[in-house]
């Protein structure tokens, strides 16, 4: 009545690509609050190197748009490539479920059947000798 038990997601984070663990890697480091921190530290920086000393971008930071609207475009890439892998996480999980709810339906179904077989001894036994109470019947009384 037992099946084995397998650790499905280590299996499946063994058979990632290069690609998609660094997409998971990308997508949790600028999903965290020190890269938030760091970025807004980098953004005052540029504008206070570019006020202040070297004036290689001056305001209104035409470069410095460039670079962000890169960026911007790069992070949609990684995000979507990191929610189609969780997408494939999600899936991979419900599959799982799915085959844990029919190996627990069997068991139950075949735990019932045990019940039923033991109903039904208890009936004949009953039956063959009526000396047995039936639960509820004669003892206290």
């Amino acid at each position: 009545m037992t099946r084995p038990l397998t650790n499905w997601h280590s299996a499946h984070a063994e058979q990632l690509t290069r690609g998609e663990r660094a997409a998971d890697r990308l997508r949790n480091g600028m999903g965290s609050w020190f890269f938030i921190g760091g970025f807004v530290v980098f953004m005052i920086v540029w504008a206070a190197v570019n006020v202040t000393a070297v004036t290689w971008d001056p305001y209104p930071y035409i470069l410095l748009n460039l670079f962000l609207s890169m960026l911007a475009g790069l992070q949609g890439a990684i995000l979507l490539i990191a929610a189609k892998r969780q997408d494939a996480i999600v899936a991979a999980l419900a599959e799982h479920d799915y085959e844990t709810n029919l190996a627990a339906k069997r068991e139950i179904e075949e735990l019932m059947g045990i019940n039923r077989m033991q109903l039904d001894l208890l009936r004949e036994l009953r039956r063959d000798v009526p000396s047995i109470a039936a639960p509820g019947e004669g003892a206290g009384r």
